[in-house]
């Protein structure tokens, strides 16, 4: 994703998807039904949290910018997993190498995406009346071995890479290589298999299923298939379900591999409360999308979780809210995910603790209770992003029975909430 047309078709179809009204601007406490979050009723387990990293378009992240982005200390992001870009040209694989290192060195995964084969490879056509280009019938094998090469070349040089796509955005190829369902098809039943590196099919630009349904009914392509990464610009949250996903393809993963919401307006990164849109879209795609990670566009832009003085954003704080305490391994549990007007709760365990992420898209505060079923709990801590504060730590004690706790969720805010279990 770099072509400015996409950036004008999708900024109102991004924003009239996750924006909700909020109310008049009233300061008091309303209180709202108790949210249940069952302890033992596990979902998808949760690879992890990042962005891009486009040195070829934006340019590389400093080394003080990768700490902020890959730590997990005070003012860092957390960020577990990175994407970079197979270049076409293999002499520039090299300029990768010093971000997806350090990821690496702080446990982060780090995974590829090829925007085009070599030129030696592709061919023009008569796409809907203009030139367009594609990947040539018989140089298949060819781009198999490309991938497996640059597969190579990143271990060899201290990357293992956790993974590699076979194509950005097949179904929205203005600057890029189309492919049409059948293509895809063909090239993951027939060719991905010979990849040494788990294989993650080309991602489409909105989550278009036409372009999954084939692979996911066909054995051969499924088996050679580890993960399936989408991208949702523009796709309603109605449609982050994926039933045939769930029913064919048990033991892969499922990741949400590009975004950014609502907008790529300059310097939007700190508007608020327009950044809860942020905390709300990631919130959506672990419950009503069951998906395994989330990966942001640019880590470092104007409208990125980096703005360009190397500062964290506000969009960047709400992806923190995740990042920071879901970590790799952890498991979202079920919970209530809509206890009250513009509440919105999601809930995860590992390392013998629990998250909760809360986030109050209302002007007045709430005062939100919290049940916990099949499990106990003990010293709670919470974390709060308002207009005028960035992961604050509360001070105060959060009293528990070990079973439920109640606490005041600000007005526009998130608030991520840790605990012991016991």
């Amino acid at each position: 994703m770099n072509s400015k047309i996409k950036k004008i078709v999708l900024s109102v179809m991004a924003f009239s998807m996750i924006c909700l009204p909020f109310t008049d601007g009233t300061t008091s406490i309303k209180a709202a039904s108790s949210a249940m979050v069952n302890l033992s009723a596990k979902e998808q387990v949760i690879r992890g949290f990042g962005g891009m990293n486009s040195v070829a378009w934006a340019g590389d992240l400093t080394a003080s910018q990768r700490e902020t982005a890959f730590g997990n200390g005070n003012n860092q992001l957390g960020l577990s997993i990175v994407r970079i870009y197979v270049d076409p040209n293999r002499n520039n694989w090299y300029k990768e190498l010093p971000t997806a290192k350090n990821a690496i060195s702080h446990g982060a995964l780090v995974f590829a995406t090829p925007w085009n084969p070599p030129s030696s490879m592709t061919e023009t056509f008569n796409r809907n009346g203009k030139n367009a280009q594609r990947l040539r019938y018989n140089k298949y094998a060819d781009y198999a071995q490309y991938l497996n090469d640059f597969v190579s070349y990143m271990k060899n040089n201290g990357v293992n890479l956790y993974a590699i796509s076979v194509q950005n955005e097949p179904d929205y190829g203005q600057d890029w290589t189309w492919w049409t369902p059948q293509e895809v098809l063909r090239f993951m039943r027939d060719y991905a298999g010979s990849i040494n590196c788990k294989v993650m099919s080309p991602e489409s630009f909105s989550y278009q299923k036409s372009m999954y349904d084939p692979i996911l009914n066909d054995p051969k392509a499924l088996a050679n298939m580890d993960i399936l990464g989408t991208h949702t610009y523009g796709t309603q949250v109605k449609d982050f379900a994926y039933p045939l996903f769930k029913q064919k393809a048990a033991g892969k993963d499922l990741w949400m591999t590009e975004v950014y919401v609502p907008n790529s307006d300059a310097n939007s990164a700190d508007r608020w409360p327009e950044a809860l849109d942020v905390a709300n879209h990631i919130n959506n795609a672990m419950v009503e999308g069951d998906f395994q990670a989330y990966v942001w566009w640019y880590i470092r832009r104007s409208y990125g979780l980096i703005k360009e003085d190397g500062n964290i954003s506000k969009r960047g704080y709400m992806m923190a809210h995740f990042s920071k305490f879901v970590r790799p391994g952890y498991v979202r549990v079920d919970a209530t995910k809509n206890p009250t007007g513009n509440v919105f709760v999601s809930a995860y365990t590992g390392n013998n603790k629990a998250v909760i992420v809360a986030i109050n898209k209302n002007a007045y505060s709430v005062n939100q209770n919290f049940t916990m079923q099949n499990g106990k709990i003990s010293n709670i801590a919470s974390y709060v992003t308002t207009g005028s504060a960035n992961m604050a730590k509360s001070n105060s004690t959060i009293n528990t029975n070990g079973s439920s706790f109640t606490a005041a969720l600000p007005a526009q805010s998130v608030t991520t909430f840790t605990c012991n279990l016991n």
